[in-house]
């Protein structure tokens, strides 16, 4: 399987083949991302892996690495703990998200490579490429499109997939 680039520009997310209407951060791109700041950050990234809600969905079919989560599965937000954007175990002393959402809005989550290699403080945390809420309510920083088409859309990933996120 080749890797798929997919591109977010101006609510869309479009891939070879395809394309949805999507949502980004409140603040929308930032060439500057800040943690906090409710942008989605611009420029090309690798998607890592994906997550998704055993209790909601099947596994889907993808070549990313996938885990089911666990309800005691969170994302470490805070610049100054050494776990600072990645996965940890709940419950987590320092600030953190809950990828066990009430809300669907994480059934499915693909960790998009945005400041992971290395890690910079405060320089951005949990970026994900997920579902959408509904109405396509801007989210905090991350690329969201309907659960319709993620499932399908995470059959075409696969190691060396990417994001470019245009401002």
């Amino acid at each position: 399987m080749s890797p798929v680039d997919l591109v977010y520009e101006q609510g869309v997310l479009s891939w070879p083949g395809g394309a949805a209407r999507a949502a980004c951060g409140k603040a929308g791109v930032s060439t500057t991302k800040r943690e906090g700041d409710h942008a989605s950050p611009a420029g090309s990234f690798p998607l890592l892996r994906a997550f998704y809600r055993p209790d909601r969905l099947a596994a889907p079919k993808t070549a990313l690495p996938l885990a089911a989560l666990k309800p005691t599965d969170g994302w470490c937000d805070d610049p100054v703990d050494p776990n600072y954007n990645r996965l940890v175990a709940l419950p987590y002393p320092a600030s953190h998200e809950d990828l066990w959402r009430d809300d669907g809005l994480y059934d499915l989550i693909v960790v998009i490579g945005y400041n992971t290699d290395p890690v910079v403080p405060g320089k951005g945390s949990a970026i994900f490429l997920h579902c959408a809420s509904p109405d396509f309510a801007s989210t905090e920083g991350c690329i969201a499109v309907s659960r319709d088409v993620l499932v399908p859309l995470l059959g075409l990933l696969g190691p060396g997939s990417t994001i470019t996120i245009k401002p």
